[in-house]
């Protein structure tokens, strides 16, 4: 009797196998039709039939689908080089999927973007496996192409969102990492991690190989900025860009076996037919056999794992510990690193502290921002936050060490970033010329990507509230870093957004509803990124515009030119023999839509990102900037005073700063 249930089960369960493998098989049986966007053509005009730009077309998609067999699973190709009808194309095929799926997937794209663009000249498609891109020309512009793009999601929501998209958030930040640095021939990276103790989060990240590795970090970040608008607390979603790709899904739509390609079932490799058959046979009836044996041992463990409970959670308490210690950093270490503070290693002084270069034992280069006596944190406080803003990591944040907490001190220890800040050199008459206008550009492109992180991507949202020229640190390359970005949060725990009485700011970068009202949001750092962009393109600082040219501040000035249709006049005098006029166009077009009255007017950082990396997206017309400029010979009374903290700052590699927080608001 036992012999025969045992028997029955093995066979049900080979039953059900089967039928799973046959349902598996219809409902992959062809690719998956995603979404498309019809472009239109730059020169003008339509595709007519019997055209030769058709004909060039037709011929690129035929060679697109023959060239399917190469390894990485991308090609590119132009077919009339160098002709008025010109038409450059490109498949990408999901990174998993097997090389005879993807010929079937480029051969389906190529069939149905025919018929779903029947007369642009240039379209995007993306299928579950592939997609293809094409435009009329011989190169793709922008690069990487971030427009147009397209967003689906689950209609399913999650059971916890914030607890959610703060995993997804994570999980994310390192598979655009991951990708973008892949060295294998395909920038492309999946992970799968536990949401709940029965929902696992599978997540997908590719972009095209022939990006470079700040392009598709670019490009995938782009992509992920739209999750919180598209996505936000559902159980799936997937932004599609013509040069990248971003999926998250709570079941598994990719290959989770790394070294399996996905086959499109049915349809075997050659010479693998016979293989193929004894293969279904046998590994049903394996699996059956290990289904019963699992279940037995699931019954025998299930006891344990109670007692094992108490000591996962002790270890991850532990494991938390660990992660703390390891940030610290002790006295005796930072006083040695110093010189015990000398004043010949002092390289700035802020409103949070001082900042001290040093050298440890292992001859590392570190910044110690030794913090002032007003901090009202408690010291557990202190340690959650330093270890919380220690685990941000960009390339365009300063990197936070650790930290020492003995006595009254409390210190923090930063990465050394040997080229001072960007003021050292904006404003200073002979140094200036050293920031050519595609320097000042990546430095404004590399200002937006770490604000975007900070404001969206990062396992924190933080509010900068003190963003400006100073605080911008330039490294080795002069790449920009974003100094200070956790001290709101380090120092006053509970003010990382809202209202509050405690201005922490300077002069000339806050936005008029945080300078006069305490109301700060992101928005309110975007103002501040608007002013600093202004002053990169200029090389004028907003708050000595004034003393400088006799009347209103820098951006009155941008304002004027603007509306006169002479904005080029707002270029710094020593770039205007070398500068794309485009993109100053589009940097001064940003900065005026940035500082606008109104913070509902102005962008977001993704929207920043998205348009500093595209030639193509519509921006809309400013309005007036805000106007924080007053006469100071006919001061208006304050009706309510704010305390600010002060803060000065001589020239220094940490901070360079020769202006003073204002004391005292005067509103509008």
């Amino acid at each position: 009797m036992v012999i025969r249930m045992f028997t029955l089960k093995i066979h049900m369960a080979f039953v059900g196998l089967i039928s799973l493998s046959l349902l598996i098989h219809v409902s992959q049986a062809s690719p998956t039709y995603s979404q498309h966007a019809c472009t239109n053509s730059t020169t003008g005009g339509t595709l007519t039939s019997n055209s030769t730009y058709l004909s060039n077309l037709n011929l690129l998609l035929s060679s697109l689908t023959s060239n399917t067999t190469i390894e990485n699973g991308f090609y590119n190709t132009v077919v009339g080089r160098g002709t008025p009808n010109a038409v450059i194309g490109q498949f990408l095929c999901r990174g998993d999927v097997n090389t005879t799926f993807c010929q079937e997937c480029v051969a389906a794209a190529s069939k149905e973007v025919l018929r779903r663009c029947p007369l642009e000249k240039g379209a995007v498609i993306w299928y579950d496996e592939c997609s293809i891109r094409y435009a009329e020309g011989s190169d793709f512009i922008p690069n990487p192409g971030i427009v147009p793009s397209t967003s689906l999601t689950s209609t399913q929501n999650v059971s916890e969102p914030d607890r959610f998209e703060d995993l997804l958030a994570g999980v994310m930040d390192s598979l655009a990492t991951e990708a973008a640095n892949s060295n294998s021939g395909k920038k492309f990276a999946t992970e799968e991690k536990n949401f709940t103790s029965t929902q696992t989060v599978y997540s997908l990240v590719q972009c095209t190989p022939d990006l470079s590795v700040g392009d598709c970090d670019t490009c995938l970040r782009s992509a992920i900025a739209f999750f919180p608008s598209c996505c936000a607390g559902k159980q799936g979603g997937r932004n599609l860009l013509p040069s990248c790709s971003v999926r998250y899904e709570t079941f598994p739509f990719y290959n989770t076996t790394a070294s399996q390609p996905l086959l499109p079932p049915g349809v075997p490799e050659k010479g693998k037919s016979s293989s193929l058959t004894i293969i279904a046979i046998i590994v049903p009836i394996s699996i059956a056999v290990t289904l019963f044996l699992v279940g037995f041992l699931f019954l025998r463990r299930k006891a344990k794992n109670k007692a094992k409970d108490k000591f996962v959670r002790k270890d991850s308490v532990r494991s938390e510990i660990n992660s703390i210690d390891s940030l610290h950093f002790d006295l005796e270490t930072i006083e040695a690193a110093t010189n015990n503070f000398s004043d010949d290693n002092k390289i700035g002084e802020g409103g949070f502290g001082a900042v001290y270069k040093g050298t440890l034992f292992d001859g590392q280069k570190i910044a110690v921002k030794r913090l002032s006596g007003s901090s009202g944190q408690g010291a557990q406080e202190f340690k959650n936050e330093a270890t919380l803003v220690a685990k941000l990591q960009h390339r365009n944040l300063v990197r936070l060490l650790g930290f020492c907490l003995e006595g009254e001190e409390k210190i923090l220890v930063y990465e050394y970033v040997p080229n001072k800040s960007l003021d050292y050199f904006l404003f200073d008459n002979e140094k200036q010329s050293l920031l050519g206008w595609t320097r000042r550009y990546n430095i404004i492109t590399g200002i937006a990507r770490g604000m975007l992180y900070m404001h969206e991507d990062s396992r924190l949202r933080i509010i900068h509230r003190d963003l400006k020229a100073s605080n911008i640190l330039l490294d080795g390359e002069l790449n920009p870093k974003i100094s200070d970005f956790g001290m709101a949060r380090i120092f006053v725990v509970d003010q990382i957004q809202g209202n509050t009485n405690r201005i922490v700011g300077t002069y000339g970068y806050m936005s008029p509803e945080y300078a006069m009202h305490g109301h700060f949001s992101v928005k309110s750092d975007v103002f501040s990124f608007g002013v600093l962009v202004l002053e990169i393109i200029s090389g004028k600082k907003n708050n000595s515009f004034y003393q400088s040219h006799g009347s209103g501040d820098l951006l009155t000035f941008a304002w004027e030119h603007w509306k006169s249709g002479t904005p080029l006049e707002v270029l710094d005098p020593t770039l205007r023999h070398a500068y794309s006029r485009n993109e100053v166009m589009r940097c001064i077009h940003i900065g005026l839509l940035c500082v606008q009255e109104n913070p509902a007017a102005r962008p977001t950082m993704a929207t920043i990102v998205l348009v500093l990396n595209s030639y193509s997206v519509t921006l809309p017309l400013p309005q007036e900037p805000a106007r924080l400029h007053r006469n100071r010979t006919q001061p208006i009374m304050p009706t309510r005073q704010l305390h600010f903290d002060q803060a000065t700052s001589p020239s220094a590699a940490w901070s360079v700063n020769d202006e003073s927080m204002i004391t005292q608001v005067y509103p509008r």
